[in-house]
């Protein structure tokens, strides 16, 4: 089968197309003929040798990816069948192996995918909508009519948790750039920031719950107008302990969290897509001989919603 493996840490240059053997599948896994697979900013941090990469460099080879769309083609679960539609996030934060034609995957990760939502859209929304259910409602327990923001929503998280966030009943206020305003109103928010020259540390402290999305200094300003008891949680970073202790002196509750491979959470998923609940954009679609274009356009970090690769 055709597979994209991991030279080395580095540049897209380091990203290979190999031949290499249909994977054989276990007790509770089911073999995936991949139809389409997401990109996120993982998987390029990964490829530079950051992040995750400590924990994958020893396999050979290496082969990135995590969020899967496709087929059953052979099952060794009493969950699905072959000819069963699925899509889900593999084997999170281990090693995933999405960038090929076939995938083994544990039952237990998956969902069947909505008849409504194509494979790109059910790829599009398996890390980055179970990151935003991981967040506001297992961690965040985020309710009805409190105040939320929600940083960089028009990101692959961001505009997944502004739809949630809405769902959840919370009042939203989302970030962006002016550029992308008009998608981030269309996402439903009930208030717009453009984050260029906005000056957080003059703002009221009224927010129940922060999402950060971004990290570095961008803690600091989520912890000015979190409101005393209220919660942020970052994703791209830990918080550092100085931070966390100016945190803990505003009475905030601040933590990191990394998103987890979860069946019962990608099923939720699945339900909320169904009902249209959410519905992810993808701004971009490339073939899977263009996956070191795709890194690229994630790397520019102006990506509007979601960017897949199609098989």
């Amino acid at each position: 089968m055709k597979t994209i493996i991991l030279n080395a840490p580095g540049s897209v240059d380091q990203l290979e197309y190999v031949d290499t053997a249909i994977p054989e599948i276990g007790t509770g896994e089911v073999l995936v003929k991949v139809k389409s697979i997401s990109v996120n900013p993982v998987d390029t941090k990964v490829r530079e040798g950051k992040g995750l990469y400590a924990a994958l460099k020893d396999a050979s080879p290496i082969i990135l990816g995590w969020d899967i769309a496709g087929v059953i083609q052979a099952s060794r679960s009493e969950s699905f069948k072959p000819g069963d539609e699925v899509f889900g996030m593999v084997n999170f934060p281990g090693h995933g192996k999405a960038y090929a034609e076939y995938v083994a995957a544990p039952a237990s990760q998956l969902a069947i995918k909505p008849v409504n939502v194509s494979f790109e859209e059910a790829a599009a929304s398996t890390l980055v909508a179970l990151t935003a259910w991981q967040a506001l409602v297992t961690n965040g327990k985020v309710e009805a009519g409190q105040r939320v923001l929600i940083h960089a929503a028009a990101g692959g998280v961001g505009h997944i948790a502004v739809q949630l966030a809405k769902h959840l009943g919370a009042i939203v206020t989302g970030t962006s750039s002016s550029k992308n305003k008009d998608f981030v109103l269309g996402l439903g928010v009930d208030r717009h920031i453009d984050y260029r020259g906005f000056d957080w540390q003059v703002q009221p402290r009224e927010y129940d719950f922060v999402l950060d999305t971004i990290g570095g200094y961008n803690i600091d300003n989520s912890i000015a107008v979190t409101r005393e008891g209220g919660t942020i949680i970052s994703i791209p970073t830990g918080l550092s302990d100085q931070v966390s202790e100016r945190a803990k002196e505003k009475r905030v509750n601040g933590y990191f969290i990394l998103v987890k491979s979860s069946g019962d959470d990608i099923k939720q998923i699945a339900s909320l897509l169904e009902k249209g609940v959410i519905k992810p954009h993808v701004s971009q679609s490339f073939d899977f001989s263009q996956i070191r274009e795709a890194h690229l356009q994630i790397e520019s970090g102006r990506t509007v919603g979601k960017v897949v690769v199609v098989l």
